[in-house]
């Protein structure tokens, strides 16, 4: 019995909540429609009548006091509104009504994080210790020759910017040269090579160290920059593999002797695993996935503290591709810890699984009228976790904003490294069906979540407010750079600011011009209830005399 009378409460108040949101427009005129067949036993032609000869023995003065006031009250709203909006990130009159009016009127609001959570997140944070606007190598750089020149060949336009490709330099000189390369005269002329500017100049300088001898460096300079295809790059790689193999196999003899062998292995490291991982990657390109995931896997086994290069990342494409989900998971599951530094990738990644999961039944529609189930709260939690991290990529992944070729460097939690991700990893969304609905549908509500002011963060350490200036460095000048979404001024700040601007030139006209502005809010009332008069004249003329009379006696 209670939970019948229970039942029809709840139904009860349903109606009155549906009625309220859609027939308000009806009860108003209805209202207006009672109001006018009872304006003779109310007087209200008298009392119009009374208020308007009060209305003409005003002067001017009195109106430039009433409008002057109203900028006044409505300025004073305004500044208080911006005050509390700087120091808490909302406008306190949207505050209230969400808090208090939008739960009388059945609305839920499931945004609010935990207390908990807020909690753990704060623990996380302190533990953060990433540099703010450090640039990366991205683990999924294209090849120059075979990708990138092939895009300017085309549309005429540079994809890599200058400051893109210093960085490349350095980052050859730091992993391909060491101090001994004097004593060998193909590593001396590539130790040069890797400084020119001038791409023709680099490739010279390759054949000519070729011409001396089995230079493993020389041959990655040609595949990178000089193969026009990914088969001609594979090939070159592979004289490289071999060259290089040799290499370090003399030099892990020696390493023990003296720091200066010790470098000399060091660099023949890097230059293997270099090579390596572009042999795995070209697999990838042409179609030869599984061999690139065990490529990939015995890379990472072989060399397991050489991070640097992200191996995993490579790996994590790779499985996605071939739709190995469990493997994703477990590559995840070791590299998503809060010791390690994130990335776009592995936050997006853990995302789309959990998405997986649910998004193929998810609707935006049956989840506002059941709410959320516990598996949906995870993806969901998910998605905001990752767009928290790097807010640029849903633009990309819902194709809101046009892709480019991804930059050989990116910026973590930048532009950058959105396009870079979502390049790769489009495709894979794509894959999983319903999976881009829910990111549509969610991946707002994670700016409401994030504590005001900005740099306070929620659950990563806070945004750094440098990426925009390094993007602009990194990305070529016809994109359009992404900024951080910044929280836009409520409404009710700009409804305030219109209004105290309107009524002080109000004021200030009716001051001015105190006959021209009567006779212009004559017009503008005349005008206001020319439409209200035409309709009861049209309901006059419709209805019979007898009963619109025996209407206006009740």
């Amino acid at each position: 019995m209670a939970e019948a009378g229970t039942g029809f409460l709840e139904q009860l108040k349903s109606c009155i909540v549906w009625s309220w949101t859609y027939l308000w427009t009806l009860w108003f005129f209805i209202m207006l429609f009672l109001v006018y067949i009872l304006r003779v036993p109310l007087k209200i032609n008298d009392n119009l009548t009374t208020v308007s000869m009060f209305l003409n023995t005003l002067t001017p003065k009195f109106y430039v006091a009433l409008t002057g006031t109203s900028s006044l009250i409505s300025g004073l709203i305004l500044i208080f509104e911006w005050w509390y909006f700087r120091k808490y990130g909302t406008s306190f009159i949207e505050q209230v009504s969400v808090s208090h009016l939008r739960p009388l009127l059945g609305g839920v609001d499931n945004s609010a994080p935990n207390a908990a959570n807020a909690a753990n997140v704060d623990a996380d944070s302190s533990r953060q210790s990433v540099s703010e606007c450090k640039v990366w190598r991205n683990p999924l750089n294209l090849f120059r020759g075979a990708e990138y020149n092939r895009y300017t060949w085309v549309t005429g336009r540079e994809p890599l910017t200058y400051y893109d490709m210093n960085l490349s330099a350095q980052d050859h000189q730091t992993f391909f040269t060491c101090d001994t390369d004097h004593m060998r005269p193909a590593d001396a002329i590539m130790q040069k090579a890797w400084r020119e500017r001038n791409p023709q100049a680099r490739i010279s300088a390759a054949h000519e160290a070729l011409e001396l001898n089995e230079c493993a460096t020389a041959y990655i300079l040609l595949a990178e920059e000089e193969a026009t295809t990914i088969v001609e790059a594979e090939k070159l790689f592979k004289q490289a593999l071999k060259a290089g193999e040799g290499c370090y196999r003399r030099s892990q003899q020696l390493q023990h002797h003296g720091a200066q062998y010790e470098a000399q292995h060091r660099r023949d490291t890097n230059v293997l695993v270099y090579i390596k991982r572009r042999l795995a990657m070209c697999a990838r390109k042409l179609g030869r996935t599984r061999e690139a995931v065990k490529m990939m896997r015995d890379l990472m086994k072989e060399f397991p503290l050489l991070s640097m290069f992200n191996i995993h990342e490579n790996l994590l494409e790779a499985l996605l591709e071939l739709q190995a989900y469990a493997d994703v998971q477990a590559v995840l599951a070791k590299y998503d810890d809060i010791s390690l530094p994130k990335s776009a990738t592995i936050c997006y990644t853990a995302a789309l699984l959990k998405a997986r999961a649910v998004s193929d039944k998810f609707s935006p529609e049956a989840a506002s009228r059941r709410g959320l189930s516990t598996a949906e709260m995870n993806a969901v939690e998910a998605i905001h976790r990752a767009v928290e991290f790097n807010p640029h990529v849903p633009k990309y992944l819902l194709e809101m904003k046009s892709l480019i070729l991804p930059p050989e460097h990116i910026l973590k939690r930048g532009d950058s490294e959105a396009i870079a991700y979502a390049f790769f990893h489009l495709q894979h969304w794509k894959r999983v069906e319903g999976a881009l609905n829910l990111l549509h549908c969610t991946w707002e509500g994670t700016f409401r979540m994030i504590p005001y002011p900005l740099e306070k963060g929620h659950l990563f350490y806070p945004y750094p407010i440098c990426t925009e200036t390094a993007d602009r460095e990194l990305l070529p000048s016809f994109h359009e750079v992404s900024v951080y979404p910044k929280k836009e001024l409520p409404f009710f700040i700009l409804f305030t600011a219109g209004l105290c601007s309107f009524t002080a030139m109000l004021a200030l006209l009716t001051h001015q011009f105190p006959e021209l502005m009567g006779v212009f809010a004559k017009a503008f009332l005349s005008t206001l209830f020319a439409p209200l008069n035409f309709v009861m004249e049209k309901v006059e003329s419709i209805l019979p005399s007898s009963l619109w009379h025996q209407l206006t006696r009740i």
